[in-house]
């Protein structure tokens, strides 16, 4: 059975196997991954600056399984999240400079307090629906695309053909 059955049609729409082409394009409102396991596009929200990284997902009752929040920070830093004010489950995949996913947090607890440390060197952080990463097989390691990364840099490039 491909990826696609096992997925269902609700997350369809975020999910591209690895066979199709994709454009060599980036837009500031998705992203892409990709690694052995195939390749996902989620749209996104930038929370790019202080405010908009401590208000995140707070207080949003539920979000596409196509979409979630790219958290970019002005450098690589040391960074720890939590659940405060949010309500639903998350997966929290942190990247590198170069856009590797560095570690990933599966099904972050709503309202949970406990601060979820995503390591040293982290330049931003992907937050999607809970469970997402495990159903697509997303795992360390796997690239990010994404115009705002230093495309001198990324693991995967905007302008890379594939």
């Amino acid at each position: 059975m491909g990826i696609v059955a096992k997925l269902g049609a609700s997350t369809m729409g975020a999910l591209l196997l690895s066979g199709m082409a994709w454009a060599g394009d980036c837009a500031p409102d998705r992203v892409d991954l990709r690694g052995d396991w195939g390749q996902a596009r989620f749209t996104v929200e930038l929370a790019d600056d202080p405010r908009e990284r401590a208000r995140g997902l707070m207080d949003r009752e539920n979000m596409p399984s196509t979409h979630g929040m790219l958290f970019l920070f002005e450098q690589p830093q040391e960074v720890s999240f939590w659940m405060k004010n949010t309500l639903i489950a998350l997966d929290m995949l942190f990247l590198n400079a170069d856009g590797t996913v560095a570690r990933i947090h599966p099904n972050a607890v709503p309202l949970d307090l406990t601060p979820i440390p995503g390591g040293s060197d982290i330049l931003a952080v992907l937050e999607v629906n809970g469970g997402i990463a495990a159903r697509f097989g997303i795992t360390q390691g796997s690239v990010l695309r994404h115009p705002s990364l230093d495309q001198t840099i990324a693991a995967w490039p905007c302008a890379a053909q594939d």
